[in-house]
């Protein structure tokens, strides 16, 4: 019985290192155009937390954190993708390339989970200190007899 194995081979270096490089590139891009470029309404005050570009480099997920509302991170969200063509015109034009990824929007909400984590942690910080002061005032009310 013959069995085939499929060795995947580690992706180069280099390739890794220029992919980085390039979505460093888009973040910085895209952030310029957020803070002035873009005049849509519709976008409400955000920033770029993170590019993740494919292997083969044919598409781009850009998350975008937004401060505001649910309702602003959808308004956001919808005029991104609208802008979209422009965007990805307007980084050809920038970078001097022939070809650019296909951009994907998509909402980071890992600030405000994390922001919510550490209230809850807070909470329960206080809680447990609380619990420990009542149970240290309660042993000294407490005397042998």
């Amino acid at each position: 019985m013959l069995t085939r194995h499929t060795v995947v081979m580690p992706e180069q270096r280099a390739r890794t290192y220029h992919r980085g490089r390039v979505a460093s590139t888009f973040t910085e891009e895209i952030t310029a155009m957020l803070e002035g470029e873009l005049s849509d309404p519709r976008i409400a005050p955000c920033h770029v937390t993170e590019v993740v570009l494919a292997p083969g480099g044919k598409s781009c997920r850009v998350f975008i954190a937004v401060t505001g509302s649910e309702e602003e991170e959808n308004s956001t969200l919808e005029g991104l993708m609208a802008a979209r063509g422009f965007i990805r015109t307007e980084i050809r034009y920038r970078m001097g390339v022939r070809h650019v990824p296909e951009l994907t929007f998509a909402i980071d909400r890992s600030e405000k989970t994390s922001a919510r984590m550490d209230e809850l942690l807070g909470r329960m910080e206080k809680r447990r200190e609380k619990l420990a002061k009542r149970s240290s005032g309660q042993s000294k009310n407490v005397e042998p007899a």
